[in-house]
C-alpha cells in the first residue's frame, strides 16, 4: 500500500482468471494504476498472479470514492476491453475493513 490508513476503511478485492490474450494488458494495468492511485480517496493498492489467476486490492477511504473511480473513463474502457480480451472470469468484492493486524521482521 502506498500508506497506511488508520481502519475503518474500504479494500476492493479483484479475483481474475486471465485469457491468453496479452494484447495491450500490462500497458492497460499500468495505466490503470497509475490513474487509480491518483484518484480522490485512493489509499494504495496491491497485486499478485500466478499464472493465469491473479487477485488486486485496492484501498479506499469510503464507498463514494470508489464509485467514483468506477466511472472514470479510461477505467470504464479497461472494464470492457477485460470482459472482451483478457478475462475468462473475475469476481469484484468489496469488503469493510474494521481491524488490522501486521507482523514485520527485523
Amino acid at each position: 500500500m502506498s500508506e497506511k490508513p488508520a481502519p475503518p476503511y474500504y479494500a476492493v478485492i479483484f479475483s481474475s482468471i486471465r485469457t491468453d490474450n496479452n494484447d495491450g494488458y500490462a500497458q492497460t494495468i499500468d495505466h490503470m494504476l497509475d490513474l487509480g492511485l491518483k484518484h480522490p480517496g485512493c489509499l494504495g493498492f496491491e497485486t499478485v498472479s500466478e499464472g493465469d489467476k491473479g487477485i488486486s486490492v485496492s484501498y479506499w477511504k469510503d464507498l463514494e470514492s470508489i464509485k467514483s473511480w468506477k466511472q472514470v473513463a479510461d477505467h470504464l474502457t479497461a472494464q470492457q476491453l477485460g470482459r472482451e480480451k483478457w478475462y475468462k472470469s473475475y469476481t469484484t468484492r468489496i469488503a469493510l475493513v474494521e481491524r488490522e493486524y501486521s507482523f514485520e521482521q527485523d
